[in-house]
């Protein structure tokens, strides 16, 4: 009788190389990606985009040593299929949606080219740090023949950090989806911390590095056979030493409730709060992110 398949899915895991002053991020997602696109019925070019972006966001996000911190990915567009794309990451938990106009993607083909999805359009990542309270943010053009390119350029003209991403996702026989992502960097001065003035681009020990992830396949980041750490070890086991980090647990974490959403309306003035209702004295708020919708009746936080 054979053994039932062993899936790895819906996980982070980090890595350093401190000898040659990198660290990685791995990730693949499953389950979660799943129920994030079920709640939307996207075409397929869009569920591709978006779990690409989810993936990004889990790759970038997990770095955040803030367990409190979010991790938002915004893309905005002009001339292009989607008007939006934002997805964002806080402690393990990932949720996205995408606004895009379905005339100009029927006359699209099948995989629209990254210029055709955003046209003259800008990648936003920003940090939010609840420890203090800081947020930064970066903007680059939406430069490149994919996503991942359009990631690397960010981190290297906005952060000046030597970054690979690569992506894969994939629709399984069942019609279930997997996501896979590589996340490398090179550390200044091999340490967090350190001055990025002495960084370089060209650094000897980064360009190995990199030579060696760009090996990964988009078939192997998107196989939940294949265990994370086992992807880690194919691409570094000549390397002297590796250390793997803690896994972190990836889930669909849309914050959305009914609870929530009516002690946000009660900030606002009763006069507001009416002006928002309709005929029935209901406020109805849409979750982009999980395509739901809150009716809030103005009575129960609203004097009359």
């Amino acid at each position: 009788m054979d053994k039932p398949e062993t899936l790895d899915l819906d996980r982070a895991i980090g890595f350093t190389i401190p000898a040659r002053h990198a660290r990685g991020r791995i990730v693949r997602l499953g389950p979660v990606l799943d129920e994030i696109l079920a709640a939307h019925a996207y075409p397929p070019a869009i569920e591709a985009l978006l779990a690409e972006a989810l993936t990004l966001a889990a790759l970038i996000g997990s770095t955040l040593k803030d367990a409190g911190g979010q991790l938002t990915l915004q893309a905005q567009t002009d001339g292009g299929v989607v008007t939006l794309l934002v997805c964002d990451y806080r402690g393990g938990e990932l949720r996205g949606y995408v606004q895009f106009d379905a005339d100009r993607l029927a006359a699209e083909p099948e995989t629209p080219t990254l210029f055709a999805l955003f046209g003259t359009g800008y990648l936003a990542i920003t940090f939010d740090q609840a420890a203090t309270r800081e947020r930064y943010q970066g903007i680059v053009p939406l430069d490149g023949a994919t996503l991942a390119e359009a990631a690397q350029n960010y981190f290297i003209q906005s952060e000046q950090i030597p970054t690979l991403v690569r992506l894969g996702v994939s629709r399984r026989p069942d019609g279930s989806h997997v996501a896979g992502g590589l996340f490398l960097q090179h550390l200044p001065e091999g340490e967090d911390g350190r001055d990025r003035i002495h960084t370089r681009l060209d650094h000897p020990e980064w360009e190995h590095v990199a030579v060696l992830g760009q090996t990964m396949g988009a078939d192997e980041l998107a196989d939940p056979g294949i265990a994370l750490e086992t992807l880690v070890w194919r691409l570094f086991n000549e390397e002297d030493e590796v250390r793997l980090l803690t896994a972190t647990p990836l889930v669909r974490g849309c914050r959305c409730s009914p609870d929530y959403i009516a002690s946000v309306l009660a900030k606002f003035p009763p006069e507001e709060q009416r002006s928002m209702a309709d005929d029935n004295g209901i406020i109805v708020v849409d979750c982009a992110f999980c395509a739901r919708k809150f009716p809030v009746p103005v009575s129960d936080h609203s004097a009359a």
